[in-house]
């Protein structure tokens, strides 16, 4: 039998994959938590084959939380449940530990699969992210330039092409202004932009983020 953690701040989404789980006769959910803080102390009390976890949830989340996670229970698969595409974060979270991604949008087909892919010592990657995989591994030379952010970078520079304030940003990460300021000049300076309309058309060309998001 497989044990999952289920891990996602949102009920009813939570409700709706152990329906899903609940049909198969070779796992089941067996704890949930709905923040960061919560999933932690489950993983560190009890034993799991594997972890669902939320890429955006309050307080700790994310490429954080999965590395936590991974010093804790090294060996312990960690499958991601997304609602980012693929190519905005799938690369970034298997570096930094998770056996696989899975888009919210494909999960009730999908999410079986790849839960017993991971429990198997297997990795869940769609053709489309073993592609980009594949091309993250060219040298540096040759890499695009939001690649080399750091993962924090990266979170913040996402946030600021959906549209986020530095205080706002600050709030939802648990960070000072002045900080994620800082991390903003560094993002600029690596972007080689020096406003933000010229950050904001280097993420629609590249399709980290849609034009209609911006409306």
């Amino acid at each position: 039998m497989i044990r999952v953690l289920l891990v996602d701040d949102h009920t009813i989404l939570r409700e709706g994959l152990k329906q899903i789980l609940a049909e198969c006769g070779d796992m089941a959910v067996g704890g949930e938590a709905d923040n960061g803080h919560d999933a932690l102390k489950k993983v560190r009390s009890e034993d799991w084959d594997v972890v669902v976890l939320d890429m955006s949830m309050p307080g700790r989340s994310g490429l954080e939380l999965i590395k936590l996670i991974k010093d804790e229970k090294p060996r312990l698969p960690i499958l991601i449940l997304s609602m980012h595409r693929e190519d905005q974060y799938a690369v970034r979270t298997l570096r930094a530990g998770a056996s696989g991604y899975l888009s919210k949008d494909s999960a009730s087909a999908q999410l079986v699969s790849a839960i017993r892919k991971v429990a198997g010592g297997g990795m869940f990657l769609s053709p489309e992210m073993a592609e980009k995989l594949a091309f993250s591994l060219r040298p540096q030379s040759d890499a695009l330039p939001h690649t080399l952010l750091s993962d924090r970078e990266y979170q913040i520079f996402m946030l600021l092409l959906q549209g986020g304030g530095i205080s706002e940003i600050a709030e939802a990460l648990s960070l000072s202004v002045k900080t994620v300021s800082t991390h903003k000049t560094h993002i600029m300076q690596k972007m080689a932009v020096d406003n933000m309309a010229s950050l904001v058309k280097y993420g629609i060309r590249h399709g980290l983020v849609d034009s209609g998001q911006l409306d």
